[in-house]
């Protein structure tokens, strides 16, 4: 968990009121620093021009008119997963029919695979939009390729693309179950589907009813986390950078899903360990946001000498900092030692399909 945010002192311990009495505008700024309320991640800054009044807040619609390249990228991305899936099921050099040799013919299975190639781009855009906030919310860069209110937009389309993403991965996942299901009367089938892809606990086979409802959390997590950030003047931006920390949970569910239900890295071989081998930083960076806050609150000092930080407060975020270390160390003992949790590849591989089709 990451450290809170002190309300009685502006990022860098200045006073709220300037000397003659009048508020000081900077205590309105966020725990890196920036212009708390328009960044849809860790950090927060407005950008030039959109200081103050209604007119001047950023808003959803002003996002995802913004997102518009990005989600094209995104589309673009996608497709060449796809075909490169699909070439590969054609070639029979693919990973999934290796799972579940049932699935040799990508023209039948061509949502499946489209729903893989979906999960993929998310789990790339989910990979950017965190190294960003991260990036925004911890240690001043001594300098920035682009200029920060850039990088912030960024972060914020990142964030809606992970998210359409995320539900178009789901999406053609429940589509495929409903080609599937094919002795099913439709409405049944649209039902089977539905509930085998966005109710947690219904999907019954195999490793699914771990990995899916652990993919449906992220999921479900990341929509309120992320436009959570659009109501923030209502909620508080306290409230929001509180909440908004927790968008780390989303990322870590959709890896361990990935891990656990990715045929494309189902075997321990080098994709497994390239996907492990990219958490490395993601785990540095919040190490290093954690070690050194922005905001001089946050700062972990000797236990009770932080005013308002009671020693459970303390001990919290000492631990978060072990972990977060601690996470460090294991990424590299992965990727060094290859144990990687992926399994062995059988000489026999199975013959069965993961999922039964329903019945009447």
């Amino acid at each position: 968990m990451l450290p809170d945010a002190s309300p009685e002192e502006s990022p860098d311990g200045r006073p709220d009121r300037r000397p003659d009495g009048r508020p000081d505008r900077r205590s309105d700024r966020s725990s890196d620093g920036s212009s708390d309320g328009s960044s849809g991640g860790s950090s927060g800054g407005r950008p030039p021009g959109e200081e103050g009044g209604r007119a001047g807040r950023v808003t959803l619609r002003r996002d995802l008119r913004s997102a518009v390249p990005d989600a094209s990228a995104a589309v673009v991305v996608t497709a060449a997963v796809f075909a490169l899936l699909y070439t590969r099921m054609e070639s029979g050099t693919s990973d999934t029919v290796a799972v579940m040799p049932f699935m040799d013919d990508p023209g039948t299975y061509w949502m499946y695979l489209l729903s893989q190639a979906f999960g993929w781009s998310a789990l790339l855009w989910a990979w950017g939009t965190v190294v960003l906030g991260l990036l925004l919310s911890g240690p001043r860069p001594a300098a920035l390729p682009v200029p920060r209110q850039v990088l912030e937009r960024w972060h914020r389309t990142t964030s809606l693309t992970t998210t359409a993403l995320m539900f178009a991965h789901a999406l053609m996942f429940a589509a495929e179950l409903v080609r599937y299901e094919a002795q099913l009367a439709w409405a049944r089938r649209l039902w089977v589907a539905f509930a085998d892809s966005f109710v947690p606990g219904w999907y019954d086979s195999g490793t699914g009813r771990i990995a899916i409802p652990i993919g449906q959390a992220a999921l479900y997590l990341a929509i309120p986390l992320g436009l959570l950030f659009y109501v923030r003047h209502r909620i508080g931006a306290t409230t929001w950078r509180r909440l908004h920390r927790f968008v780390i949970v989303v990322y870590v569910l959709s890896v361990w899903h990935t891990l656990l239900y990715g045929t494309n890295v189902w075997y321990g071989e080098w994709p497994r360990t390239v996907l492990w081998l990219l958490q490395l930083p993601i785990a540095v960076l919040l190490l290093l946001r954690l070690l050194r806050p922005a905001r001089r609150a946050e700062r972990l000092g000797p236990p009770g000498a932080g005013e308002g930080v009671t020693r459970p407060v303390w001990a919290l975020r000492a631990a978060g900092r072990i972990a977060a270390a601690a996470v460090v160390v294991g990424l590299l003992a992965v990727v060094v030692s290859g144990r990687d949790g992926g399994r062995d590849r059988p000489a026999e591989p199975p013959a069965t399909a993961p999922h039964a089709p329903e019945t009447e």
